[in-house]
């Protein structure tokens, strides 16, 4: 599948090193063509037969499936402008709505999630939320303890979840479908909590979930 990544930022380059293990053509967007370019060679280095490259934003058109691997609201506000061209397409949100400048907060309304915005900012898009729950290094790497990353899957559309979950599992890792994209909030949720926890527990912002059987 054509894979195509808007954000060229760590999340940007774990997810990217994940598809192309799978074998999958990567394109990459950013606003600042250099960093897409920089990270498309990165990749295509650290991965024997990569097919990586940097894209235009108009080039979106010819992808499979459109990471929005941005912040919130900055990955809502490009999939609206985009909102043609991903009629019908598979989107991904791997956003987490934290306040920043406080660290106390999302930033999105109760009962609802930033997943469920992007949805109704390209209704004709099948929004699927994944990736949120597992941070940059741990992706790029694919596994923790050397247990593979889980990755819950939430969306409303079965075929783009199954879409979505192919292209995890053939980036060694294992998806795990949560339900409708509603349940977006609580992964949004969980993971302000696991963002929040991580200088208690001295981490650093490397840890990973991983669900053992």
């Amino acid at each position: 599948m054509i894979v195509t990544i808007a954000g060229a930022g760590n999340m940007a380059r774990g997810i990217g090193t994940r598809m192309l293990a799978g074998g999958h053509t990567l394109r990459l967007y950013d606003r600042t063509r250099a960093k897409a370019e920089e990270l498309a060679a990165a990749l295509s280095q650290g991965t024997s037969g990569a097919d990586a490259a940097a894209v235009d934003e108009g080039a979106v058109g010819d992808a499979d499936v459109v990471v929005l691997a941005l912040p919130h609201p900055a990955g809502r506000d490009v999939a609206s402008g985009w909102a043609g061209a991903l009629a019908g397409k598979v989107v991904i949100d791997i956003s987490n709505p934290v306040d920043f400048s406080t660290f106390d907060s999302l930033v999105v309304a109760p009962g609802t999630s930033a997943a469920e915005e992007i949805a109704a900012a390209v209704p004709d898009a099948r929004v699927v939320k994944a990736f949120n729950t597992t941070f940059a290094g741990p992706l790029a790497a694919g596994e923790v303890a050397g247990r593979p990353l889980d990755v819950f899957v939430a969306g409303d559309d079965e075929g783009a979840k199954e879409t979505v979950s192919a292209l995890v599992a053939s980036g060694g890792l294992r998806p795990l479908d949560v339900g409708p994209l509603r349940r977006a909030r609580e992964l949004e949720g969980f993971q302000f909590l696991h963002m929040a926890a991580q200088d208690r527990l001295g981490l650093n912002w490397s840890s990973g979930i991983a669900i053992l059987p």
